[in-house]
């Protein structure tokens, strides 16, 4: 039995049984005293009757459902609200009927906006339906918008709170139908984009009672597995009725709690739902979650090539500059060498002995070209005491100047000589040059205590041509 026509609300700052009557043509419209009567014509009474209801009843909500409904080409809609015990006659203007969001048919229950009016022609009073919708959709949407209003205050919409998806996830998990057109929606665009990337879908159903639940429970399950790296939540295209189950409050507390990444792809572009508003990600069919969820792998593939290209380049870069380091590190190293170093101050002597030659050298030529003008002052003073004095000058200055000759050559040389010790002492090889040997044992350690082998052992001797292989006799401290 369908359910009774019921007042939803209205508005108005007067009650509404109040009715204030329309002034009358003349003072006589009221009955008077005496013989006076007020005549009304049948007109005039419709038209006052309708004033009144048009200026005393405000707009109300009714609920009711539709009989003789009726279209005529002026594209009015006339109807009936009937339930099991009364109907009202109705009608809807064609600028209203416009912006109907269904198709009106007999027998639907619906939810009315409207005025109370009279049509004057029949004295009939009718309602004047200013916007009408579907009765359960409509009380739908209602709920839809209070849990919205208390979810958004909660801050389930919050844009803060939602995390970025993987970039390539591990595995994808998908709450749906198994046998929807979603899921194979979706399975064929991520086996065309990436068909690696393994898929695990977790069966509920997707409207009726007790959906919202399971849904619900296949995320928490989701979550406790933790196998999945994203999740899809996706039901393909319905009514308002049909995406239910997407609008309820488990289902958004299930993803909000979610510590894995959900997209929601719930129906058509159009069709939003509190899943939508509260996922980490909005998809607007199933299939645009698939595109959503894993990259092109033709496009993956040829970062990765530029990415292996740019790595051979910064590699091969590397090792030029490793090679130069290397280079550079060989040349201090050649600079180093000890033989250089011992040719370097060979060198250095044999410049220091032409220098100290070449000091002798010039101090006997000064000393000849003094004595050559000692001897001319002599030749040129020509007495015999001078000339004698002159001879014992001269030989004591030639006496003077061989001394400091001898003494610097000597001095040089001895120089030279410990310079050449030095260069020769610090020198392993004229250690070994000598007879000394440096013994090793067999695992290459230098042998300095008697007691560090035992009679048995193998040894070597490094001499100074060569190595000479030994066995232990025996051993003696000294």
């Amino acid at each position: 039995m369908p359910p009774s026509p019921s007042i939803i609300g209205y508005h108005s700052t007067r009650h509404p049984g109040y009715y204030r009557p329309m002034p009358s043509q003349s003072s006589s419209s009221r009955a008077g005293s005496g013989d006076e009567r007020s005549i009304y014509s049948v007109s005039r009474l419709n038209a006052e009757v309708r004033q009144l209801l048009d200026n005393g009843m405000p707009a109300l909500w009714i609920q009711g459902e539709i009989s003789n409904l009726a279209r005529p080409a002026s594209g009015h809609l006339y109807l009936s609200l009937k339930d099991d015990r009364a109907q009202v006659r109705c009608a809807m203007w064609r600028q209203r009927s416009r912006g109907l969001g269904f198709q009106p048919r007999n027998g639907q229950q619906v939810i009315a906006r409207a005025k109370v009016s009279l049509y004057e022609p029949r004295g009939e009073y009718q309602l004047i339906i200013e916007h009408m919708e579907e009765a359960g959709e409509g009380l739908l949407r209602q709920r839809l918008e209070e849990l919205k209003a208390r979810l958004d205050a909660e801050g389930l919409f919050d844009e803060s709170r939602k995390r970025p998806l993987p970039a390539l996830p591990r595995r994808i998990g998908i709450v749906t139908s198994p046998s929807g057109a979603a899921v194979r929606d979706v399975l064929k665009i991520l086996r065309r984009r990436f068909p690696s990337v393994p898929a695990l879908i977790y069966p509920v159903p997707v409207q009726g009672e007790g959906a919202a639940a399971n849904i619900a429970e296949a995320i928490a399950l989701a979550n406790r597995r933790a196998d999945c790296d994203v999740l899809i939540v996706t039901r393909g295209g319905g009514s308002l009725e049909d995406l239910w189950a997407f609008n309820e409050e488990p289902v958004a507390r299930a993803i909000f709690n979610s510590a894995i990444p959900v997209i929601s792809a719930v129906g058509h572009e159009v069709d939003v739902t509190i899943a939508d508003l509260v996922a980490d990600v909005r998809a607007p069919t199933p299939s645009g979650a698939a595109e959503i969820a894993v990259p092109d792998q033709h496009a993956w593939l040829g970062q990765l090539e530029q990415n292996m290209k740019r790595l051979a380049s910064l590699a091969g870069r590397q090792q030029q500059r490793v090679a130069e380091r290397l280079g550079f590190l060989a040349g201090r190293l050649k600079r180093q060498d000890p033989r250089q170093r011992l040719a370097q101050d060979s060198q250095r002597l044999d410049e220091m002995e032409l220098r100290a030659r070449r000091a002798v050298d010039a101090k006997t030529s000064g000393q000849r070209r003094e004595l050559a003008a000692l001897i001319a002052r002599l030749a040129a003073a020509s007495p015999a005491k001078q000339l004698q004095r002159q001879l014992v000058r001269k030989d004591d200055l030639s006496r003077r100047l061989y001394r400091a000759a001898s003494q610097l050559i000597e001095a040089r040389s001895q120089r030279l000589d410990g310079l050449a010790r030095e260069l020769n002492a610090i020198s392993p090889l004229a250690t070994l040059g000598r007879g000394y040997a440096l013994v090793y044992d067999s695992k290459g350690n230098l042998i300095r205590d008697p007691d560090s082998v035992k009679p048995g052992d193998s040894i070597k001797a490094r001499v100074a041509d060569g190595h000479i292989h030994a066995r232990v006799t025996a051993t003696e401290k000294s």
